[in-house]
């Protein structure tokens, strides 16, 4: 008879837990008959352990066996969704659903609340007035059907074992181990119903994968989950060195998402969310269409008018006017030369101390709360000039916010630096 003690030493010494032995494990945790401190013991020796392939592809359908699976055979349109590991000013999702959506593909868009220094999708659209980000199931494909896409929470029916042990992981120092934040991940996707799968995994000091090494392994790994789930996945590896495009925060990302809909938003945010979108579009089967154009989609109006429909099937007013910090205060460039380094560690750092993110999920943000860049590396600047905007609501919040930034801006005399593209390599099968 399998018990969770001998699971524990199993994995302690090295062993592979079988497959019908990962199957009790998650039933009896349903039931309440494994302990949390035993659960936690057992992700605490996968932390040192690791799992193989085959554990690792039936622990994530045991995770996805624990609760509902979205049935999305009544959308009548190719499904594809797309999932970034996070970053800052990462608002490529507002951009992107409508876009795909646009080019005739359906985007049934899960995704989650910003924690520390990376940005949460829902907080960003929230700041929208009358937005609302929880959705049934059937308010879920209902929008889905009137706008092409949609971008809303995980129910609590779709693998709720994730969500307990994301907490455990959360409590434990475990949440680094790479087969565990994939099966995370994966398991809420493969849920959700979806029939392709393209994943933004960034990497840089910004990103929750700081090396290139790590964050190639994630990758791989998600997307080897994905395909043996029955889920054509791929991956990009995408630079966060940088803050993605200008602005940084909640509702100062939202105009800047509606910009680039416009076909005015900044080169590297473009380059990111056009490199996704065409990968979305193969996938989905709709690279040939004659409407799987996403530059032209753009140009014509598509996108934006994608993303009007949606903001209003979910409850927003894509008209109403954002709100504004009320305080504002400008960083002034450190020396004259060329910007050769903005620390999108740092910037997100100083975004959440000025309000615009949370230090625990249950803490409110602020809307309007954040950073614009006035430049970015590769610019010429002036000694003093204006580098960095913060905005806050509350006067105090800025001493914290320029501490996180000392250091931030690196410039030299030596020249501009050479032009990197952020899209750094496709993982996946051509």
């Amino acid at each position: 008879m399998t018990d969770a003690v001998s699971l524990i030493r199993a994995k302690r010494d090295g062993q592979r837990l079988a497959d019908d032995d990962i199957r009790w494990l998650f039933e009896a945790y349903a039931r309440h008959e494994v302990a949390d401190e035993q659960m936690s013991a057992l992700l605490m020796a996968i932390y040192f352990r690791g799992l193989d392939r085959a554990e690792l592809r039936t622990w994530t359908a045991a995770m996805i066996a624990s609760g509902d699976r979205l049935d999305l055979s009544s959308v009548g349109r190719p499904t594809v969704d797309k999932h970034s590991t996070g970053g800052v000013g990462d608002k490529v999702s507002l951009i992107l659903a409508p876009l795909v959506a646009a080019c005739g593909a359906a985007v049934p868009q899960l995704s989650g609340r910003g924690l520390g220094h990376t940005g949460g999708t829902l907080d960003k659209l929230e700041s929208i007035p009358g937005f609302r980000a929880s959705l049934t199931p059937d308010e879920t494909l209902a929008v889905l059907a009137k706008a092409g896409c949609v971008i809303c929470a995980a129910g609590s029916g779709l693998a709720p074992a994730d969500r307990r042990l994301y907490a455990l992981r959360d409590v434990t120092g475990t949440v680094e181990s790479i087969p565990l934040i994939a099966s995370s991940i994966m398991s809420k996707k493969i849920a959700e119903g979806t029939g392709a799968l393209v994943l933004d995994v960034k990497v840089g000091t910004g990103a929750f994968m700081t090396s290139y090494e790590k964050a190639r392994e994630l990758a791989e790994t998600m997307v080897a989950l994905g395909e043996e789930h029955g889920v054509r996945t791929r991956a990009l590896l995408t630079r966060m060195d940088v803050p993605l495009g200008r602005a940084v925060g909640n509702a100062v990302e939202v105009t800047e998402s509606v910009q680039a809909l416009r076909g005015d938003g900044p080169a590297d945010l473009m380059e990111v969310t056009l490199a996704l979108a065409r990968q979305m579009l193969a996938l989905a089967g709709l690279a040939g269409d004659k409407t799987g154009d996403p530059a032209a989609a753009i140009a014509d109006g598509r996108a934006l008018a994608a993303y009007r429909a949606m903001v209003r099937a979910q409850g927003g007013d894509p008209d109403a006017p954002l709100s504004q910090a009320a305080h504002t205060q400008v960083v002034p460039a450190p020396a004259s030369g060329w910007l050769t380094g903005l620390d999108a560690l740092k910037v997100g750092i100083a975004a959440w101390r000025l309000g615009a993110g949370r230090a625990r999920k249950e803490d409110d943000v602020s809307a309007s709360a954040g950073i614009i860049c006035l430049a970015k590396p590769g610019d010429r600047v002036q000694a003093g000039q204006p580098l960095l905007e913060l905005r806050a609501d509350e006067q105090e919040r800025f001493g914290p916010a320029l501490a996180a930034l000392e250091g931030a801006a690196t410039v030299s005399d030596q020249g501009p630096p050479p032009p990197v593209s952020p899209v750094i390599e496709h993982v996946g099968p051509a």
